[in-house]
């Protein structure tokens, strides 16, 4: 099982030991409840890195109050096993006090990209994500992060934070882990029933329809976008929260695809919002 601390101080007492035999230093941050899309992400950072820091944190600022933080699950002994497993070399899981002291007032946003998809929808959530993953960096100061592209959004603000931020690290982005359905893997998946867990491989299956008519001509994004909305809402039980394409750098708007878009979707299914995307063009 991976050795675990709780406290910044320990963490950087272990990644400078590290950096002392010249080792490269990775960081993956988690909010837990690790699956086998976390592990791929710790293995690419293992690729990547000498040394592997998983970060496991429920991070209360990026949970509205009507989110589901308090019953986010926490697996904390099956975590360290699986990042052991992936090979891991520390878990940090640090406390709300760690992370939060009394007092803390500062936290940091990245304007405009948490205008669109997600962002409008969790009012917050993004200077959350931004905060609490700069104090990551600050804490392991790392080579490279690692983080999945299930969450591309996050990937795009993230990017830009560092780039913005002169943080020197290297964001690595690693493709999204699926089920053998199709299904973008989650921590939010437990919580289907099986009739949702059923037809959740639908969001994945619309798509990849748009995906196709991308590749088979379709250059009108209004177009694909209309398709994709009325794909997803057909799945049964659904409750569509967005399906848009925006341009995959800076999450704007377009009219036609004549540069790399992300089709990015929400999707409720019973109380279980769940969020894909692929790339087109």
């Amino acid at each position: 099982m991976t050795p675990l601390v709780t406290t910044a101080a320990d963490v950087r007492s272990a990644v400078a030991a590290a950096r002392a035999a010249g080792q490269w230093v990775g960081l993956v941050p988690t909010m837990g409840a690790l699956h086998a899309g976390h592990a791929e992400l710790v293995r690419a950072a293992k690729r990547a890195c000498d040394f592997v820091v998983v970060s496991v944190f429920v991070n209360p600022t990026q949970f509205g109050p009507k989110e589901d933080f308090a019953k986010y699950p926490r697996t904390l002994d099956a975590d360290r096993q699986l990042a052991a497993d992936a090979g891991g070399d520390l878990v940090f899981a640090p406390t709300p006090a760690e992370m939060y002291p009394d007092g803390f007032v500062t936290f940091v946003e990245v304007t405009k990209l948490d205008e669109v998809l997600c962002g409008p929808r969790r009012p917050g959530h993004f200077r959350g994500v931004a905060t609490v993953v700069l104090k990551l960096l600050n804490v392991v100061q790392p080579d490279v992060a690692v983080f999945g592209a299930k969450d591309a959004q996050q990937a795009v603000i993230i990017r830009r934070m560092v780039r913005d931020l002169d943080v020197p690290v290297a964001i690595q982005v690693e493709p999204t882990v699926r089920e053998a359905d199709g299904l973008a893997m989650s921590s939010r998946n437990r919580y289907l029933s099986a009739d949702e867990r059923a037809v959740a491989p639908k969001i994945y299956e619309a798509l990849k329809e748009t995906q196709a008519r991308a590749a088979g001509g379709e250059i009108d994004v209004a177009r694909l976008e209309s398709g994709l909305l009325a794909a997803v809402a057909a799945i049964p039980g659904a409750r569509v929260d967005y399906a848009n394409i925006l341009d995959a750098e800076n999450l704007t708007p377009m009219t036609r695809l004549d540069r790399p878009a992300l089709a990015a979707v929400a999707v409720f299914l019973g109380t279980t919002r769940l969020i894909d995307n692929v790339i087109l063009g």
